[in-house]
This record gives structure tokens, sequence and C-alpha cells, in this order.
């Protein structure tokens, strides 16, 4: 077995059983891309069982802490069988799952979602990409199904050294999906939507905003960067009566056309708009027009903190707008995705943006990912999707 051995003093994480351990905190060793490997601290002592990755900062991202583990295919079994089986007990009003949430399952850079029949995955690391096809056999050993499809097409995997693959890894077929949230049906094509086909992870929020919008006699929404409508089937499943869906992508407002109407709702309730988001925002403004309640749920405008600075700003600066168009005691969803934007910041963002706006709010809750997406006590960068929902002052 090949040893990766630290610096002095940078076992600290590995000691936290936190398992990123940064190029620069490599004394010395080296391996073949994904291949397993002991970390030791300085003076030689045990710290866990890893994949090696020559070509990515995260150089070693650990599988196990205890030295008695040998990483074999019964090790991959039993922690994908561990998250199936949590899975199991989570309160998930949806046959679209996340079953393996990469780090926060002890499986580093892999990523798998299920919708209804169907599997689709990300090998995000050299260590995943290694095991591939013993992880793809366990995977539907663990399910029971037979169709798994490969959305390895990811930026992340460039940092890596992979090239992008996409494909059916086990079985084939047709690629198109319809799985049941809550009590609407939603489709999704695993080859060509977004990350694995869907943004599970919003599942929930989109329950409580046709929670809300009831509650609170929303009758005017306008959804932002849309994608494929689900807060627009939220919105209107929660008795809105107009509701207006923007992107900037044909085909997604395409689906989300379709997702209207494959819930029985009236299509004369919906518009869509074909547009930039922020251009749409301040065309409206102009117009006068104002909504009972906005979603915006924009694209990662931060992937890392070193963007942080720029995506301040463009995050200020559509809440800004989305203030000014809000209705006095309207309800603002107000989201991001960028793991280089923390709670707390995007907190005081979204404050400035008020601040700028002339308005105040009352936070009714801090929104998360569902809980399918857990985040961990050891791996707190897991918590990438945080959100408002804010009422308007009167």
């Amino acid at each position: 077995m090949k040893v990766i051995k630290l610096r002095e003093g940078k076992e600290r994480s590995l000691l936290r059983r936190h398992p990123w351990v940064f190029q620069g905190s490599v004394a010395s060793g080296k391996a073949d891309s994904g291949e397993t490997v002991r970390v030791e601290s300085h003076d030689g002592k045990f710290l866990a069982w890893a994949s090696f990755s020559p070509s990515s900062m995260i150089r070693v991202r650990a599988w196990s802490f205890d030295e008695t583990e040998r990483i074999d295919a019964a090790f991959f079994e039993r922690r994908i069988a561990a998250a199936v089986a949590l899975r199991a007990r989570l309160p998930i009003a949806s046959d679209g799952v996340r079953l393996i949430h990469g780090e926060a399952d002890g499986l580093p850079g892999l990523i798998v979602d299920r919708y209804a029949d169907v599997l689709s995955a990300q090998f995000l690391s050299a260590g995943t990409e290694r095991w591939k096809p013993v992880i793809a056999d366990l995977l539907l050993k663990a399910t029971g199904l037979t169709r798994l499809y490969e959305r390895s097409d990811s930026g992340v995997r460039g940092l890596e050294g992979l090239p992008p693959v996409t494909g059916w890894l086990r079985g084939d077929g047709d690629t198109t999906v319809t799985i049941r949230e809550h009590d609407w049906r939603l489709t999704l094509d695993v080859a060509e939507g977004h990350k694995t086909g869907f943004y599970l992870d919003q599942r929930d929020n989109r329950a409580a905003f046709a929670r809300w919008v009831q509650h609170f006699g929303v009758r005017s929404v306008l959804n932002c960067y849309c994608y494929t409508g689900g807060f627009s089937v939220a919105a209107l499943a929660g008795g809105a009566t107009q509701v207006v869906s923007v992107d900037s992508s044909a085909p997604a407002l395409e689906r989300a056309r379709a997702h209207v109407e494959l819930n029985g709702f009236d299509i004369a309730r919906a518009e869509f708009a074909d547009a930039d988001v922020n251009q749409y925002l301040r065309d409206c403004i102009k117009e006068g027009r104002s909504f009972d309640a906005i979603v915006l749920d924009p694209p990662k405008f931060a992937p890392t903190a070193a963007h942080a600075d720029r995506a301040a700003r463009a995050y200020k600066d559509i809440n800004r707008l989305a203030f000014k168009l809000l209705a006095p005691g309207g309800l603002l969803l107000t989201f991001s995705c960028s793991g280089g934007i923390g709670a707390e910041l995007f907190h005081k963002i979204v404050a400035g943006a008020g601040m700028d706006a002339g308005v105040d709010g009352a936070i009714l809750q801090r929104l998360e990912g569902a809980c399918d997406h857990p985040t961990t006590i050891n791996f707190p960068e897991g918590e990438y999707l945080k959100g408002l929902a804010i009422l308007k002052q009167a």
C-alpha cells in the first residue's frame, strides 16, 4: 500500500474526520489516479485510507478512518447499503430521491439520484472513477433496479484530470422519466436535465411555497430562473391565479408549460417568458408591475469562496430588484446554491438589497436542501443550498 505522509500540523482535519487533504498539506508520497493510499501524519501515525488524485488541489479524499477496514467491494457495498437504508427512514414525499450525497454518505465524489425506476449518477472524483464498475453493480443490487445513467459531465471532473462522460452505464431505454412529488407529477430527462436530471434538493421548499401561497392568499407569482417550473406548479397548487415563469432556456420553459398541463391546471393561469432574469425584472419595474410572491432560484454564482465578492454583487442586484417588484406584504423566496456563499453572508447580502430598495421584511423561515441531501457534522461544506422566506413589510 502506497503511503502519503502529511506535513507536521496538517493532520488536524483528518483527526476531526473531515475527508479532504489539500495539495499543500502533503509532505511526500504519490500514487496513480484514484488509487487507495494509506495517509499518515508526519511521525508515521495512521490517519485514513483514502483515494489519491494527482491532478486535484484536493489531493486526498478519505474513504475510512478505521485502520482495520479494507477498501474493497465489500466496503462500497456497506456504504451504499447504509445510504439507501437512511433514505428509507426519511420522510420523502417523492419517488425522486437523492440516494448518495458524496462526502455526507462517506463516498466522496459520488452523487446518485433515483428517479422512479432509473438511477442517475455522477462520478466526480478520481477514487469513484476507479471503482465505477463495482459501484454501478452494487447500486443496482441495493435498489433492485436495472437501469443506471451516468451524468459525469460536471466541470468538477476536469479538476480531477478526468474527461466528461455521459450515457447508459447499465441498461438502456428512454431517458425521460416521470416522478411523483407530493401530489404533483413532474417529468425530467436524465440525459439532458441539469445535474443528474432535476433539482430534488428543492422538494420540501416547493411544498412549503404551495402552503404559503394558500395561507397568505397569494394571487400573482413571479418565478425567476424557473427551470422546468417546479415552483410554478407549487404556486398553482397553492391557489395562485397568475404565475409568470422566467428562464433563458426555451426547452426548460416548454417542459414547465407541460408540467402545468400535466397537473391539470388551467394554462391560462400561466405565462412563460424566455428572457434574461435581470433584464426582465428591470423591465417589470419600468412597466409598473408588481407581484404578491417572487421566487429567486438562480444558478450557482460562486462555485468557490474566491468568487464570493462578484457573486455577492449579483445576488444583491436581483434581490434589490425583486424587493422593488414585490407588493407590500408580499412573499419573497430567495436562494443561493453557491458553496462559496455561506448562510450568514447570504443573509447579509439580502439585507443589503432590502436597504438599497428601501424596504424591510420579516424572515418567515430559513430554507435549506431536502433531508435526503444531508449536511453532516464533520463536513459542513455540504451545506450548499440556503434560502430565506421573507414577508415584505406592508
